[in-house]
């Protein structure tokens, strides 16, 4: 499977409160770094996405912050900055460096304590764990209170987490993809059409899809709150243009769509950051389209990664 850091030059770190069930998890990018990023779900909680978009200034991008704890977790991506400042990356203006740090944010304050979330602290963590340790996955970072199918509420939802994959793609280059899984929505297997993850019934999987076309899907759907989410990145070593590599994140979505369902809703907050940095060539459109494979493949993995929490099961104890 591999995982994102097999694109050279790009680093992962992860820190937690165990307890809390929170955590946020950073992409340290090499030098060079061209980003973009889209926004699909209907309830976003984010940073800096504006400046990734096209005829807009900035084109490099220095580390992608993926965070628990709502908009609260935001704070977090205060400690990514100061970590980048003190190591002089950032965008020159001057007098001085400012780091360009775009972060996207989960809804977890239902699974653990709604009152601990990523901090400034957590973030500045992160960063320095992505230098001394191997990157994990499961219920680790922005997964570590990710839960999908919660249609019938968090006492029928199942964990995910965090997940990564990699491909290589043509001749020397290389698409790998970092996702938290917090959908509304359930986990798909679409290669077998199958359910890995997501709301429980009496019987085995309720199927969000199925709940919803029916009356009590309905009503319930007129109660939903926005505390899901679906936040990631793929990343390559092709060279692209900032027009090309917000192609590449709006093809990954693809891949999100692919394993979960439903996706992009009005209570989902999907948002995937795309970076390019290195100089092997390649055609966006096959960058585009692994990087919706390994999008895809690193959600499932945030599905069999995760680990039982606090009563609620994962894909490892609970096969429908």
């Amino acid at each position: 499977m591999g995982d994102i850091t097999d694109v050279s030059g790009f680093k992962v770190g992860h820190a937690q409160d165990e307890e809390a069930l929170t955590g946020c998890t950073v992409i340290l990018c090499p030098p060079g770094t061209v980003g973009g990023v889209d926004q699909r779900g209907g309830a976003p909680g984010t940073r800096e996405t504006d400046a990734l978009r096209l005829v807009h200034l900035v084109n490099e991008v220095h580390a992608v912050l993926l965070t628990g704890g709502s908009a609260f977790g935001l704070d977090a991506a205060s400690g990514v900055t100061k970590y980048l400042e003190e190591q002089e990356v950032g965008f020159n203006v001057g007098p001085a460096r400012v780091p360009i740090v775009p972060a996207a944010v989960l809804f977890d304050l239902g699974l653990g304590d709604p009152n601990v979330r990523p901090d400034a602290e957590m973030g500045y963590a992160a960063c320095q764990n992505a230098l001394t340790k191997e990157p994990e996955e499961g219920n680790v970072g922005a997964g570590m209170g990710a839960t999908v199918g919660k249609i019938l509420s968090m006492k029928q939802a199942m964990k995910a987490g965090f997940g990564m994959a990699s491909k290589k793609i043509g001749k020397g280059g290389i698409v790998g993809a970092a996702v938290a899984v917090n959908a509304f929505g359930d986990i798909i297997d679409s290669a077998r059409n199958q359910i890995i993850a997501g709301a429980r019934g009496i019987r085995g999987f309720a199927d969000t899809r199925k709940v919803m076309g029916s009356l009590v899907g309905r009503t319930i759907l007129k109660f939903a709150t926005a505390n899901n989410t679906v936040i990631g990145t793929v990343a390559t070593n092709v060279k692209l243009s900032k027009e090309e590599v917000t192609k590449v994140a709006r093809m990954a979505h693809n891949g999100l769509a692919r394993a979960i369902r439903p996706a992009n809703t009005m209570v989902d907050g999907d948002t995937v950051f795309a970076l390019a940095s290195g100089d092997a060539n390649l055609d966006v459109n096959i960058v585009g389209t692994f990087a919706a494979q390994v999008y895809e493949e690193a959600i499932l993995r945030a599905a069999h990664q995760a680990a039982d929490v606090k009563g609620c099961p994962s894909a490892a104890s609970f096969s429908g």
